[in-house]
């Protein structure tokens, strides 16, 4: 069983560390039962090549880190999203293997990505957490598939709040915006159509 870390490099900088180190080593310790935490930033040699664009790490891992890769970062434009049910889908760890998130992907026909609906309640899209703005402010789903490490610092600095919502609920959000370790609050695009 492989893990997985995306990190974004920003100006040869490793953003948002502090997230990533709680993530990582607390997946360790559940799925391991490995104590002892590691220090992401003391694994990663940022290479002499990297300019100052933005860059994705991909750190590889189980017991140990595996892979450390870097690649120039290409935003996706996400515009539309096709709502899909899925009851039995299990992403509460990042896992290397996307297997039934990469099946279900397979299913958003004309749109750019999917949003999947588990036990009657939006969650994530098939990369990416999702916040929705009702007028004053943004509201993520308080059940994602995976407590992804921006979400979690946009909620702890109170940028963000959470709450239940169905697919009877988006008529409620003007637009919505994704948010990973490579997109936060305020560089995405915002995303207007949901295709049932």
């Amino acid at each position: 069983m492989q893990l997985l870390e995306t990190i974004k490099i920003h100006n040869r900088q490793i953003k948002n560390i502090a997230w990533h180190n709680q993530r990582f080593n607390r997946t360790r310790f559940e799925l391991f039962g490995i104590r002892e935490p590691l220090a992401l930033e003391n694994s990663l040699q940022i290479p002499d090549d990297l300019s100052n664009e933005i860059y994705k790490c991909r750190i590889v891992y189980s017991k140990e880190i595996d892979i450390i890769e870097f690649e120039k970062y290409t935003p996706r434009k996400i515009n539309s999203l096709k709502i899909i049910e899925c009851n039995e889908i299990d992403y509460s760890y990042k896992f290397n293997d996307r297997t039934k998130l990469n099946e279900l992907f397979q299913q958003k026909e004309d749109c750019d990505d999917i949003l999947i609906v588990k036990n009657g309640f939006i969650t994530d899209t098939s990369f990416a957490n999702i916040v929705f703005w009702e007028g004053e402010k943004w509201i993520t789903p308080a059940s994602p598939l995976l407590h992804g490490t921006t979400r979690e610092h946009l909620l702890n600095s109170n940028q963000i709040s959470t709450a239940e919502i169905t697919t009877d609920n988006l008529k409620d959000f003007p637009k919505a915006r994704i948010i990973n370790a490579m997109n936060g609050l305020s560089n995405g695009n915002d995303i207007s159509r949901f295709v049932l």
